[in-house]
């Protein structure tokens, strides 16, 4: 079985922020978005993180979410687009998602800006991460939105919970989230950025010592 994302704190995230040079929200709840890909790319789990690193009182908080980040093995092997399953780039995403409805149905964050996707197209059961002959760059609007799996138990395969969709594993997890993008937007405004990070970038900043 893969195991998850390790335990991360406030240092070892703001350390890899900077290290792949990317900006680091500051102020009381001003929040910053950030997602964990996981190493292995060919499992069907939530064995991907969001989480959410911002100042309260001054100090820096930490809250990590089991996620994913990859779309489920349904949606890999019979893509909703014909040109392949949607896979959303490590990177910072500036003012991605804005506080809306998922599929108009509950509150969530939905993709506001175009965004830079992999459209991996061979239908196999591992996602390419890296452009290749069956995974070419596309930019638009794909709705890719930041979601719940389950509305009432906590999920284990992501299936067709996810096409492409940073997706949170635990009901009562995303409502956490959520409240705390409602009362960011309060002060901030309601667009968010997203930051999506690798599994070997985190080691790496633990490695070097930076």
């Amino acid at each position: 079985m893969t195991k998850a994302i390790r335990n991360l704190n406030p240092d070892m995230v703001i350390n890899t922020m900077r290290a792949c040079g990317h900006r680091i929200f500051e102020g009381e709840l001003n929040l910053n978005i950030i997602g964990v890909r996981h190493s292995n790319t060919r499992a069907n789990t939530f064995n991907d993180a969001i989480c959410v690193l911002y100042q309260q009182g001054g100090e820096w908080q930490l809250k990590q979410y089991k996620a994913t980040t990859d779309a489920g093995l349904y949606w890999r092997k019979h893509p909703m687009n014909v040109d392949g399953t949607a896979v959303l780039i490590a990177g910072q995403h500036l003012s991605l998602w804005t506080l809306g409805y998922h599929q108009g149905k509950y509150r969530a964050l939905v993709q506001h800006k175009p965004v830079v996707v992999l459209r991996d197209n061979n239908q196999d059961d591992e996602l390419d991460t890296n452009t290749t002959p069956h995974a070419e760059l596309q930019q638009g609007y794909f709705g890719i939105n930041c979601h719940r799996a389950n509305s009432k138990t906590t999920s284990t395969q992501v299936d067709k919970w996810s096409a492409g969709c940073q997706v949170f594993a635990s009901p009562s997890d995303f409502d956490e989230f959520i409240a705390l993008c409602e009362q960011s937007a309060i002060k901030y405004g309601p667009y968010f950025t997203y930051t999506l990070l690798d599994q070997a970038d985190i080691k790496e900043s633990i490695n070097h010592g930076i």
